[in-house]
């Protein structure tokens, strides 16, 4: 054709974490299979522009940076290794920085598939802004949220541990102060904390852990008077008194 010849390049090969070629067999290699593990889609492309290249020590980019960024003298020309650690920490940056709103539309299929009804509950964008921080993916945000809507079934080490008898007894003398409260907000009900300590001669751990078990059926959650606050008073009594 007498056309000039092209010249060519590729990106290196991505290699797993145990330096193998990546395959399907053994691999998550499909967009398909990453959106289904929680991952959202600027964190992939984030991920996979890295693998290969880089920008001195930026890690963090968006598509205009990467374009704005992109040379072929910084691609490398070794096999990069795929870093599933570093790969979630980077998705967890993401959603961390994503909008609400965005991030309740993402994980309402996931709601809905395991029963978790949030009709009658806090706004889930609220609930997400509290608990974002502490997950991953977005499998995990929507296991993080599901008890804002419905008490879990706590784990029997977490009611031996944290639900005694005495617990019990105390959990309904703190109820008592939570419902005269005239506002309900983390604030207010954050006041209750020291005094109701000091009353009971007990420490605060004794009184968090026992309320996170008593009303969410978890040991694990962010600030307990901001989650008491965002699950609604009515709803925190039924639970600690049912």
């Amino acid at each position: 054709l007498n056309a000039p010849l092209p010249v060519y390049g590729h990106l290196p090969m991505i290699l797993n974490e145990d330096g193998q070629k990546m395959s399907k067999r053994r691999d998550a290699v499909s967009v398909v299979d990453y959106a289904d593990k929680g991952i959202l889609p600027e964190a992939l492309l984030n991920y996979l522009a890295r693998l290969g290249w880089g920008h001195g020590d930026d890690e963090l980019f968006d598509m205009t940076q990467f374009v704005e960024w992109f040379t072929l003298e910084a691609v490398s020309g070794s096999p990069s290794r795929f870093n599933h650690e570093k790969f979630l920490w980077l998705n967890a940056q993401y959603i961390k920085a994503a909008d609400n709103a965005r991030l309740a539309g993402l994980i309402a299929g996931r709601l809905a598939a395991a029963n978790v009804d949030t009709s009658a509950g806090p706004a889930l964008a609220d609930v997400i802004a509290l608990v974002k921080e502490r997950v991953q993916d977005l499998n995990a945000l929507a296991v993080e949220v599901d008890y804002f809507y419905a008490k879990r079934e706590p784990a029997a080490a977490d009611v031996e541990k944290h639900l005694s008898a005495d617990s019990h007894a105390r959990m309904l003398r703190f109820a008592e102060r939570l419902a005269a409260l005239d506002s309900w907000t983390a604030e207010s009900i954050h006041e209750l904390f020291k005094p109701f300590c000091a009353d009971e001669g007990i420490k605060m751990g004794q009184l968090g852990m026992p309320l996170r078990v008593l009303v969410c059926g978890t040991a694990q959650t962010p600030s307990v008077d901001a989650v008491l606050a965002l699950i609604g008073k009515d709803e925190v009594l039924r639970r600690m008194r049912g």
